[in-house]
This record gives C-alpha cells, structure tokens and sequence, in this order.
C-alpha cells in the first residue's frame, strides 16, 4: 500500500496559479511553468483524492516522448532549480513534475487520432457505423484496430466533455493548409509513437494532441502533455482480445469503481478507497516503466 502523499495543488511563490483539471499554470512574463499535480478527473469531475506520482509519470512521460519524436515543441527546461524563489520544501514538492514553456497562441482544438475501435468511437460505430461522422467497414468488433487510423478532431473544453466534430468543421475555422498539417503530423506522431509502444509490448489505442504557435516566432508545436495515459489509451499487446473492452494503464480503476457506487455524477463525488488509489497509480507507473525501459525514480 502506498504511503505516499498526493499533491493536490502547486504553490510557486509570488506567482498568480491557474488550474486545470489537472495541472497548475504560472506566468512568468516570457514564459510558462507547468506543474503537473496528481489530480484525477472522471465523469467531468475532479475527485476528492489524488494519485500520488500520477504527475510525475505525466511530465516523465512527456519529456520522454517530447526528446524521441523530430516535431518542434513548447518545452524549455524541466528543472525546478530554474524557477525562481524555490524553497527546500518546494522543490521536494516539485521535483519531477515541472515544465518550463514557451508562451503559445494554443490552436483551440484537440487534434485525436484514433488507431482502434474504442470508447466513444465505438458507441458511435455500434449505433451508426461511423466514427466522428467517417464511415468504417461494417462488421468491426469492440477493440478492432483502424487501418489506417483516422483523425477526429474534438473542441478544447476546460470543464466537461470535449466535442467531436468534423475534419471539414475545423477546416472551416482553421482554413485548409492548416488543418491538413495538423491533421498529418498527427497522425505522423501517432504512428511513430504506436510503432515504438509495440516494440515494448503496448498498443496505443488511440491518443488526443495540443498544438499551438510560438508567440514569438510563430513556428507550429506540440504543447502540454504528450502520448501519456491521461492523453492516450494504452493496451496489454500480449492480452489483446478484440470483441470487448481492453484493461488499460489509465484511471481505468477508478471509474468503473465508481459505476459501483451509485453515484448520480451530478453531485460531489464520493471518497476513493485507499485501494484503489494504489492500483491506480501502480497502473500509470507501470506505463512508464514499460514504455522508457527505466526505474520509476520516485517509488
């Protein structure tokens, strides 16, 4: 069991905080600092325990991928001695869950690729035959992959559900030539980071990315997390079964105990038993074990 304290909320002194659902945002002046918290979010609401490390394997994580793949992206540093006024205690507090950033224009879309049939795909697919509005071949079971895998973009939503809408939709706001390149590299990434989960025994089911546009050179970049079990769907290859649901290295565990508990999802959620908090966290930590070879350095 762990004993092990969730941080629930950052304090970088003398800087104003804003929270995400799960990371805690600092302005600098010329840049950001992200502080990935261990928050956990489900049925759109952040749960009254946190998954202690759970932040720390997301910035791990994002780091690792943000060095493997060759597409610009938003980070510039990753160590807390960088930030200014950090007490002894704070950088205890912070220590493997900070991103130094560059400031973007964020392009207000979630630029998701979708691999395999799943999660909401899936609901649409078993009512419709389609997924996001694109038309699949008939007679795809739960969890069949998608060859090739397609884009559905979805809307940014700071609380509830994004919403999926039509590649053309986002043409129309974006105009063609960008639409189309974040369309591609995308699904370039996607790729890439699916081969790579395979060769280390994972499928990448599927995955959401965040794009925007340095304020300052205006260059193209990934931002915020990428190709972690928050952002993306991660599957046991060697007990992959399609026809149903897929165990996944995600907050799996505490959703479907919360479909136990008769809770109406419309007021506060209940408390999570200790048991669960620990599977939970053993499940993303185990997700970066696998997919970087390495210790998890804070267990």
């Amino acid at each position: 069991m762990s004993s092990r304290r969730a941080l629930m909320q950052s304090n970088l002194r003398g800087f104003t905080r804003r929270g995400g659902k799960v990371r805690d945002v600092y302005d600098l002046g010329d840049r950001l600092v992200l502080v990935a918290t261990d928050r956990i979010s489900a049925f759109d609401w952040i749960l009254p325990a946190g998954i202690p490390d759970k932040g720390r394997v997301l910035t791990a994580l994002s780091l690792f991928w943000f060095k493997r793949f060759q597409v610009p992206n938003h980070l510039i540093d990753d160590h807390v001695d960088r930030l200014p006024n950090v007490s002894d205690d704070d950088r205890s507090e912070l220590e493997g869950r900070v991103m130094i950033v560059k400031k973007a224009h964020v392009i207000p879309f979630e630029c998701v690729v979708r691999g395999y049939l799943a999660g909401s795909g899936w609901k649409e697919y078993r009512d419709h035959g389609t997924v996001c509005g694109a038309k699949l071949a008939s007679g795809l079971k739960e969890s069949d992959a998608i060859d090739p895998p397609i884009f559905t973009p979805a809307t940014k939503a700071e609380t509830g559900h994004d919403e999926n809408i039509s590649f053309d939709r986002m043409v129309e706001v974006l105009g063609s030539e960008l639409a189309e390149r974040l369309r591609d590299l995308s699904v370039q990434i996607y790729r890439e980071g699916a081969e790579f989960a395979r060769s280390r025994g994972l499928i990448l089911a599927d995955t959401k990315f965040e794009w925007g546009t340095d304020l300052k050179t205006g260059e193209l970049m990934l931002v915020d997390e990428v190709l972690t079990p928050d952002s993306s769907r991660y599957w046991d290859a060697s007990g992959y079964k399609p026809g149903g649901p897929q165990p996944s290295f995600d907050k799996q565990f505490v959703r479907d105990w919360l479909e136990t508990t008769g809770w109406d999802k419309a007021s506060p959620p209940p408390p999570v038993p200790r048991e669960i908090v620990d599977q939970t966290r053993n499940k993303y930590i185990q997700a970066y074990k696998i997919l970087t070879g390495n210790a998890f350095p804070w267990s």
